[in-house]
């Protein structure tokens, strides 16, 4: 299966959690009927993205990183690549780049959708594909200056400035997703 028809399967079998997640779904799904190359950076009407909110195994912190250009704090994620074999995994890719943290375990669904201009090729859109991971007991950050200005932990409930009501959402999205996780585990072990 090609990362288009992945992403295009991801879509069509997420569950928005409201009116205007499901307008966005729809939006990228016609994104992607219209557009072969949607997955890529090329595709300058826009093209499908994928980001992550890394939270620690207890829920109460979230990475995230000083963004080089945009000079906000804001989740791990980034364009898709070649290499890329599910959204899933671009996802994963760019949230261990980004933070340097090794077993990320990366839960199976999308937790929110965000749709923003960005300067690529002259003005595009993103169409992210937001993600929720949670990091091991014992994860530790290592920024690459590549990668980000600034990088760290910070707690769910007190992000740091300049940040966006986006990446506030997602991370509030994050910690329940990975809190509803850590209870089917626990559900699942006993």
């Amino acid at each position: 299966m090609s990362l288009h028809a992945d992403a295009r399967a991801v879509l069509g079998a997420w569950t928005a959690p409201d009116a205007r997640q499901e307008e966005l779904r729809r939006f990228y799904l016609e994104h992607l009927e219209a557009h072969e190359d949607g997955m890529w950076r090329g595709c300058l009407p826009g093209h499908v993205t994928a980001s992550t909110v890394i939270v620690s195994s207890d829920g109460s912190r979230a990475v995230l990183t000083l963004h080089r250009i945009h000079r906000m704090w804001l989740q791990t994620g980034g364009h898709c690549e070649p290499g890329d074999a599910t959204l899933a995994a671009a996802a994963l890719r760019e949230a261990t780049e980004e933070s340097g943290i090794r077993g990320i375990t990366l839960l199976p669904r999308p937790v929110r959708l965000d749709s923003h201009p960005v300067p690529c090729g002259g003005g595009s859109l993103h169409l992210d594909v937001q993600y929720a991971a949670v990091a091991p007991e014992d994860a530790v950050l290592v920024r690459d200056p590549d990668e980000s200005a600034d990088l760290g932990w910070f707690p769910v409930d007190d992000l740091p400035e300049p940040s966006d009501d986006a990446c506030r959402a997602l991370v509030r999205a994050a910690a329940e997703a990975a809190s509803a996780h850590r209870g089917a585990v626990w559900a699942a072990e006993n």
